[in-house]
């Protein structure tokens, strides 16, 4: 697969976003603490059930990007060889996206979800993507905005992964995908 240059814009925003730590880098402890981030914003204790699932799905995930992504096997993933498992289908492809997506988010809604209804209203969504992307909440709330096209005030997994989906594979600058983490940088 080609990187375009506006997708290479969203492949760097989003790695930035795996980087917990902010060192330049991503390994196995990004998303340790990531997780265990958005468990203890949401008050889960150690040995909730939704905490154990949310830890362990996205260990798995770090497992898949490590076995992708990791070319000189460090332990470490940098944005190049993240880009590069990416353009070669390694990561995620259209065919693959919603059994690798679904899983995780089924996990992180059973995290955040505080009233279990099946939907993430601005609280919610501002303080999950703070916890586990370092998201300002000023643009959090814009991306909640952007998610909630029936402007009922909510976002629902399937919002989610309509997002996560066009982030990934749409080239429209102006699509909810393409604002799914705020802002691009211009470079």
């Amino acid at each position: 697969m080609e990187i375009s240059p506006f997708l290479e814009r969203k492949l760097a925003r989003r790695f930035r976003t795996f980087d917990f730590d902010d060192d330049g880098d991503i390994d196995r402890a990004d998303f340790e603490r990531s997780a265990a981030a958005v468990a203890d914003e949401f008050d889960h204790p150690p040995d909730s059930a939704a905490r154990l699932r949310l830890l362990e799905l996205s260990l798995a995930l770090w497992d898949h990007l490590a076995r992708s992504a990791d070319a000189d096997a460090d332990g470490a993933i940098t944005v190049e060889e993240y880009k590069h498992a990416f353009a070669g289908g390694l990561l995620v492809t259209e065919d693959s996206f919603d059994q690798g997506y679904r899983p995780f988010l089924d996990a992180l809604m059973d995290v955040c979800d505080t009233d279990g209804d099946g939907r993430l209203d601005a609280e919610e969504h501002v303080r999950w993507t703070g916890a586990l992307m370092n998201l300002p909440e000023d643009d959090a709330r814009e991306i909640h905005r952007r998610l909630d096209e029936d402007g009922d005030g909510f976002v629902t997994t399937e919002d989610l992964l309509t997002a996560i989906h066009d982030f990934y594979f749409d080239e429209d600058p102006e699509g909810t995908g393409s604002w799914l983490l705020g802002p691009l940088d211009d470079d």
